[in-house]
C-alpha cells in the first residue's frame, strides 16, 4: 500500500540521517583527535629544540673565545628540523637551513614574524602543483650577547598532514560505504518493522470493506420501506410521517458515508479502475455548479463560475465530477447565508487549473494541513449538523493523485477559502 511504501522510506531516510551525522561527528572528531595529537607531539620537539639552541647559543655568546657548531646541536635531530639565529639588525648570525625547496618561504615567514616568544604556528603555503607545504615554527630570545638575538626553530610536518589527510580520505570513503550499506539494512529493518503494523491495518481496512458492503443491502431495503411508508396514505399521523422522515435522512447519510468509505478503501487497494478519456473541463464544472444552484439558493449564496473556457484534459469523467461537486458542495455549506461561491478555470505553464473559492468561515492554520486526512472536520458540530463525515476531502485528494494533478488549499480564518486544482493536460503513459 501507498501509504507504507511512503512510511518504509521515510523510516529508511530518517535512519540513514541519523547515520550520516553520526558518521560526520565521528570523522570531524577523529580529524580533530589527530590534528591535536600531531600538533602536540610536533609542538613540544620544537620547543625542546628551541630551549637547547638558545641555551647553547647563550653559552657560547658569554665565551667569545669559543666557536658556535650549530651541528653539534642538529646532529642527532630529524632531518627536517631547522633554526635560523637572527641579530636585531635581520643579520643571519647562525642557522641549520632548510631544505633549498621551502628555505624562501620560512625566509618570508621570518621576515613576517608576528607570534609572541615560545608560541608556536603552523604556516602554510600551496606550489605550483596545488601541493601545501606546511611548517611548524617558535622563536626564542637569546640573552648573553652584546647584541639582542632571535631564534627560529622550525619543522616541515608536510608529510605528517599530508599522511592524515590520506587517512581522513578513506574514513570519508569507508564512511560513504557504511551509509550505502546502512541505507539498503535501513530498509530491509523497516520493513520488517512496518510488516506486523501492515497487517494489522490490512485486516482493519478489510472489516471495513466487508462490512460497508454488508451494509449497502440492508440500507436499500430500510430505504424503499421508508419510501413505502411515506407515500402510504393510511398513515397520516404528523409525528409518524416526521418519524419516517427522519429515518430516510439518517438512511442517506449512512449510505453516503458507506459509499464514501468503499470508495477510499478501493484507492487504497488500487481497485479504483479510471476509465480515462478526453473531456472537456468547462463543461464538465459548468454542470456540477448547475447540480448545486438549488442549494445555493436555499442559502442565498452567489454561486458561479466564470472564465470557463473549453479545454479538454484527459480524465475519468465521473470522477472528475465527482471531485468538483466536493469541492463546490463543501463551498456552499461552508458559507453562511448571503455569502459567494466562485468557480475558476486558467491556464498556466501546460496545466489547466480550476479554483472553487468561497467567503466562508475558513481554516485556521493549524487546521490546513490535516484537512485531506480521513475523518477530519475543522467544526465537527457542523459537520454533524450538515451531514458531513470527513470523508469528502480525503476522496478528493485520491482523485487528483490518481489524475497525476496536485491540489493546495489558500485559506484565512473567517474570511473564506480557496481550493486550487491544477490538472495535467497529458498525462504520463497515457493520452
Amino acid at each position: 500500500m501507498g501509504i507504507f511504501k511512503r512510511s518504509r522510506m521515510r523510516l529508511t531516510i530518517a535512519y540513514s540521517i541519523v547515520m550520516f551525522v553520526f558518521l560526520s561527528a565521528l570523522i570531524s572528531l577523529v580529524y580533530k583527535a589527530m590534528d591535536w595529537s600531531i600538533f602536540s607531539e610536533q609542538e613540544k620537539e620544537i620547543r625542546e629544540m628551541a630551549e637547547n639552541i638558545a641555551t647553547t647559543q647563550n653559552y657560547y655568546n658569554q665565551r667569545p673565545d669559543l666557536s658556535f657548531d650549530e651541528n653539534q646541536i642538529y646532529r642527532n635531530s630529524n632531518d627536517r628540523l631547522f633554526f635560523y639565529i637572527f641579530d636585531e639588525n635581520r643579520r643571519l648570525l647562525s642557522f641549520s637551513r632548510a631544505t633549498f625547496r621551502i628555505e624562501p618561504f620560512i625566509l618570508d615567514v621570518i621576515s613576517k614574524w608576528s607570534l609572541r616568544e615560545n608560541s608556536v604556528g603552523i604556516f602554510a603555503k600551496a606550489n605550483e602543483q596545488g601541493r601545501s607545504t606546511r611548517v611548524m615554527m617558535t622563536s626564542r630570545k637569546i640573552d648573553g650577547g652584546r647584541v639582542p638575538q632571535t631564534v627560529y626553530v622550525g619543522k616541515d610536518v608536510t608529510a605528517l598532514y599530508s599522511g592524515m589527510q590520506k587517512a581522513i580520505y578513506i574514513m570519508i570513503f569507508l564512511a560513504f560505504i557504511a551509509l550505502i550499506l546502512s541505507l539498503i539494512f535501513g530498509y530491509f529493518l523497516a520493513g520488517r518493522a512496518m510488516k506486523p503494523i501492515e497487517q494489522a491495518y490490512e485486516r482493519q481496512r478489510q472489516f471495513a470493506a466487508d462490512a460497508s458492503h454488508e451494509l449497502r443491502t440492508p440500507l436499500a431495503v430500510v430505504m424503499a420501506s421508508a419510501d413505502l411508508l411515506m407515500n402510504d396514505p393510511s398513515i397520516q399521523n404528523p409525528f409518524l410521517k416526521q418519524v419516517i422522515e427522519d429515518v430516510r435522512d439518517e438512511v442517506k447519510k449512512m449510505t453516503r458515508l458507506v459509499s464514501d468509505l468503499l470508495t477510499v478503501i478501493r484507492s487504497e487497494n488500487n481497485a479504483l479502475s479510471l476509465n480515462i478519456q478526453r473531456f472537456d473541463l468547462s463543461q464538465i464544472i459548468e454542470q456540477q455548479v448547475r447540480i448545486m444552484q438549488p442549494l445555493a439558493e436555499q442559502k442565498q449564496i452567489d454561486l458561479r463560475s466564470i472564465d470557463l473556457e473549453s479545454v479538454e484534459v484527459p480524465c475519468d469523467e465521473q470522477k472528475m465530477k465527482q471531485l468538483v461537486l466536493i469541492l463546490v458542495d463543501n463551498a456552499v455549506k461552508y458559507t453562511p447565508d448571503g455569502g459567494s461561491v466562485t468557480v475558476k478555470m486558467w491556464q498556466s505553464r501546460g496545466r489547466v487549473n480550476f479554483s472553487v473559492e468561497d467567503t466562508g468561515i475558513g481554516i485556521k492554520p493549524e487546521d490546513r494541513e490535516k484537512i485531506f486526512d480521513r475523518f477530519y472536520r475543522v467544526d465537527k458540530a457542523r459537520s454533524r449538523a450538515m451531514g458531513g463525515n470527513g470523508l469528502g476531502l480525503a476522496i478528493a485528494m485520491e482523485i487528483v493523485q490518481l489524475h497525476q494533478g496536485e491540489i493546495d488549499v489558500e485559506s484565512e480564518f473567517g474570511h473564506g477559502t480557496k481550493f486550487i486544482v491544477s490538472l495535467r493536460t497529458k498525462l504520463k503513459g497515457g493520452i
